[in-house]
């Protein structure tokens, strides 16, 4: 199917030229591939026209971004610093409603679109150093719990018997518990062992302390945010494996595995290069699901109070520390929750729709239905 046959909107030229200049990029790192993958590149191009045509996956996947820029540039665009503490300086910041104007005793102004907490901190700064917080912890999960979840279901799907037996009853084991007891079990023991690591190796302190955008201060507090990955790693890993492992099972007896075999691939090679890109569509609607599962339940161990502890921001301790004064201050409640929503309900939206997206039933059924009406328009114009 070419490029041609696809309708021509606004959105349709716009993801036609990403795919193409995605494709010269390639072209310049590898001579030739485009002229190899044509057919690859005519299923990117469609699969970003179903996503054009779903509202609601257009919508989740700006959430998404959205929340990926915030995180990302957030502590650089902050009015304020998530340590200044301007209640000191101007005691009318204490809990000043959104859109106050406070002026300091050096005569300075300060304003707070969206209000300011119990120590005349600027909400809007919280929250957007609160995104690079749930950011980072929401990529370094993925990152750790994913792979592991990825290679043991690979494993256990692939050899079966005595391994598959093993693997999964350990995976039953970590599944037995609900994932928030046992997060928060490991969230109250790690963190003293972590900052013990984290003195012994300065490097990978400072390496952090960049990473959630903190300063040298906050060092000692860095043993909370990292227990919380640790945590939810430990509790994301067994779904992962389960996912694969299935998909493992159903995938080897294919032919392709067993041509593979007979040529004398590895089975490294097999599992990782032939299966795994076969069965990767699945594992990646869940971990777009997932980000938005993890912010929440990130959000939740911090209310708790098991996670970021004051000045650091993050939206699950704002809102804990903004509940003592509810009604009040209101805001303090509303507007970092309603941050914690529309992150859950992007990630959400947009995995729905990469699933129809993966599908390729659903995108045959598409191509099909645009030869259809082609067809139709050129027979009624003949």
């Amino acid at each position: 199917m070419s490029s041609s046959e696809y309708h021509r909107s606004i959105l349709d030229k716009a993801s036609s030229k990403l795919v193409d200049m995605f494709v010269k990029l390639i072209d310049l790192i590898r001579p030739g591939w485009s002229s190899r993958n044509a057919s690859k590149i005519e299923e990117w191009k469609l699969m970003l026209y179903v996503l054009n045509r779903s509202p609601l996956g257009l919508a989740g996947l700006f959430l998404a971004i959205a929340f990926l820029v915030l995180g990302a540039i957030g502590p650089l665009i902050a009015p304020f610093k998530y340590n200044y503490f301007p209640i000191f300086e101007a005691p009318d910041s204490y809990l000043a409603p959104p859109g106050t104007v406070v002026n300091t005793t050096s005569g300075e102004t300060i304003f707070f679109p969206l209000g300011a907490d119990d120590y005349g901190r600027d909400l809007l700064s919280l929250i957007l150093y609160g995104a690079r917080t749930s950011l980072v912890i929401s990529i370094i999960t993925i990152l750790l719990g994913v792979p592991l979840g990825i290679i043991l279901g690979l494993v256990a799907g692939y050899y079966g018997g005595k391994i598959d037996e093993i693997l999964m009853r350990i995976t039953d084991i970590f599944l037995a518990f609900p994932a928030l007891i046992l997060a928060i079990a490991f969230a109250a023991v790690l963190p003293d062992r972590i900052n013990m690591l984290l003195d012994a190796n300065p490097w990978l302190k400072s390496g952090f302390l960049w990473l959630f955008a903190l300063s040298e201060r906050e060092a000692g507090n860095l043993g909370r945010l990292l227990a919380v990955i640790l945590a939810l790693v430990i509790v994301w890993w067994p779904v992962y494996a389960r996912i694969v492992r299935g998909s493992t099972l159903q995938e080897r007896e294919n032919l392709y595995v067993e041509a593979a075999k007979a040529i004398g691939l590895s089975n490294r090679t097999i599992m990782f290069k032939h299966i795994l890109p076969n069965i990767i569509g699945p594992v990646l609607v869940y971990i777009t699901l997932d980000f938005g599962t993890i912010v929440l339940l990130e959000a939740g161990l911090s209310f708790l109070g098991l996670g970021a502890v004051p000045p650091i921001a993050e939206w699950g301790r704002i809102v804990y520390d903004g509940s003592r004064y509810f009604p009040r201050a209101w805001w303090l409640i509303m507007i970092p929750g309603l941050m914690v929503m529309l992150v859950a309900l992007g990630w959400n939206l947009f995995g729905d729709t990469l699933r129809d997206i993966l599908d390729p039933r659903t995108r045959r059924s598409i191509e099909f239905k645009l030869k259809k009406s082609k067809g139709g328009g050129s027979e009624a114009s003949a």
